[in-house]
């Protein structure tokens, strides 16, 4: 005698399939704003916890304790954020954590650097400052090789450009 289940064995497929593209996906090209991922974001305020899950219920996996650092947004799930950190930590936070403000770190993978920050967007014009490294700027615009940045110290505001190449917050070869 044949099961009655084998019956409908094809509908029952068919609905899997159905409820299968209905549950929301981790990791997609596009979130549902139509942003791509990933992207790069800075923390809105702080502290910030990080978790190691989306949800309130995960442990705390570290927390931001400066606003405006940049982070990598690498994933979404519902209002929490997948986001990765330049050392390449990596934790859920709550969507409305984050900002659309662009930032990024001065070599941070290299150890006593001295960046020169420079007048224009050419390796000859004149030096505004030198930054060390990881220390944080606002990143205004990237054409693809140079990013216009402002960097603050000591109540002081200095404007100029970095090679793309020297931070981390924006990627190789991005333009905005």
């Amino acid at each position: 005698m044949t099961p009655v289940f084998r019956h409908f064995a094809p509908f029952a497929a068919a609905a899997l399939l159905l409820l299968g593209a209905s549950i929301p996906s981790l990791s997609a090209e596009k979130d549902e704003d139509g942003l791509p991922l990933p992207r790069f974001a800075t923390t809105r305020s702080a502290p910030i916890n990080v978790r190691v899950g989306p949800g309130q219920k995960y442990e705390l996996a570290w927390v931001f304790n400066k606003p405006g650092m940049p982070v990598e947004i690498t994933a979404e799930f519902d209002i929490w954020r997948k986001i990765r950190d330049y050392d390449g930590s990596e934790g859920w936070v709550q969507q409305n954590l984050l900002s659309g403000n662009r930032a990024g770190l001065v070599l941070p993978w290299k150890a006593n650097a001295d960046v020169p920050l420079l007048a224009s967007a050419n390796d000859k014009a004149g030096v505004r400052a030198y930054l060390t490294s990881g220390f944080r700027v606002d990143v205004r615009r990237c054409d693809g090789s140079w990013c216009q940045v402002e960097a603050s110290a000591s109540g002081a505001t200095y404007s100029g450009y970095i090679k793309q190449t020297d931070l981390w917050g924006v990627y190789q070869g991005e333009t905005f």
